[in-house]
């Protein structure tokens, strides 16, 4: 899946400044990791979206496509389900919003029976943190665990997305 290659580029970050973390790192660093480890995340995020929607439009209609392409650059990191739904999977049909509803509901249900979190939460707290990082500097009370975490559940959120716009 072709979307997936996106997230090398946050995966690689986090190894990377996961090996520098330790007990003498300063707590501002380590503030400093956790936001941009979240900028990077949702950047990935956004580019997978778009490589989902477009493919997926390409693969309906020329014109589709054409549409979905210029909508999708004006995304801007607005990809919060709350807009990603109405703005970019609803004019698709409302099948595929329904689809995705449903692969996330159970998905979010499977998560929360095996590892008591919440995926829809971790999704939107962690393009709320990338948004406080990228706009004020300042992540909130968000840990580098949190955050790692957060990514490895919005990337079911991803995956949910692409299995709904399957034709």
């Amino acid at each position: 899946m072709a979307y997936q290659s996106h997230f090398v580029h946050a995966d690689r970050i986090i190894a990377h400044l996961g090996s520098l973390r330790g007990p003498t790192l300063d707590p501002l660093l380590e503030a400093k990791y956790v936001g941009f480890v979240a900028v990077a995340c949702v950047t990935v995020f956004e580019m997978a979206i778009k490589e989902i929607l477009t493919t997926f439009a390409d693969k309906k209609h020329q014109v589709l496509g054409s549409f979905i392409r210029h909508s999708c650059e004006r995304m801007n990191g607005r990809i919060q389900l709350d807009s990603l739904k109405p703005n970019y999977i609803f004019p698709l049909g409302l099948k595929y919003k329904e689809r995705f509803d449903k692969k996330i509901d159970q998905t979010a249900r499977t998560t929360l029976r095996t590892q008591r979190r919440d995926i829809r939460a971790s999704y939107k707290n962690i393009i709320l943190w990338r948004h406080g990082f990228a706009h004020s500097a300042t992540i909130g009370t968000a840990t580098w665990t949190e955050v790692v975490q957060a990514y490895e559940d919005g990337k079911e959120i991803i995956r949910c997305l692409h299995e709904s716009l399957v034709r």
